[in-house]
């Protein structure tokens, strides 16, 4: 995944076979940031500024890939799925702004809405708005892990679960939206 920035391209990758601490890695990131607390990780994403390493995240919960929707840059931040958080990373000078725990189990991805001015976090058993500073707005469920589509339209954020349903929540408030 790629991301342009005013300070130079962004590039996500996996990174599963990577090892903090060691020097047998095949890149070596300055900053190392493991957030399963000692728990085994299932997601590590490094993070690469103009094709320089810059940052690794490790973290537990269910197993996050990189894809389109991985990461927003939005302000001079960027912010990563990475498992069941949201890390907010500032790329100059290189440092964690704040981590977030988004979903009991995986952060599928994010999205921001302009208009709204609103992170959304895809996550397998909660869609949720988190501000820029980190906190939770609100979080909603469903019947189902929302294992399918999360889209955002011009006045609700659209999921679907496992068995198909569609859920509309509101940006405002997360309450249920009409279509």
């Amino acid at each position: 995944m790629q991301l342009s920035s005013p300070a130079g391209v962004i590039q996500i990758v996996n990174e599963p076979t990577y090892s903090l601490s060691s020097a047998d890695n095949v890149r070596c990131y300055p900053l190392e940031l493991q957030l399963a607390g000692g728990a085994q990780s299932s997601s590590i994403h490094g993070v690469l500024l103009d094709d320089e390493p810059v940052a690794v995240i490790s973290n537990g919960g269910g197993a996050s890939g990189v894809h389109q929707h991985s990461a927003v840059f939005k302000d001079g931040l960027l912010y990563l799925a990475v498992g069941d958080r949201v890390v907010c990373l500032s790329l100059e000078p290189v440092r964690m702004i704040w981590s977030l725990k988004v979903d009991s189990a995986t952060c599928f991805g994010i999205h921001f809405d302009e208009k709204h001015s609103a992170f959304i976090s895809h996550g397998e058993l909660e869609i949720a708005r988190f501000s820029a500073a980190g906190e939770i707005l609100w979080s909603e469920s469903g019947a189902d892990i929302f294992s399918e589509r999360c889209a955002l339209h011009p006045q609700f954020v659209e999921a679907m679960d496992f068995n198909g349903q569609i859920y509309r929540f509101r940006y405002e408030d997360g309450l249920p939206a009409s279509p």
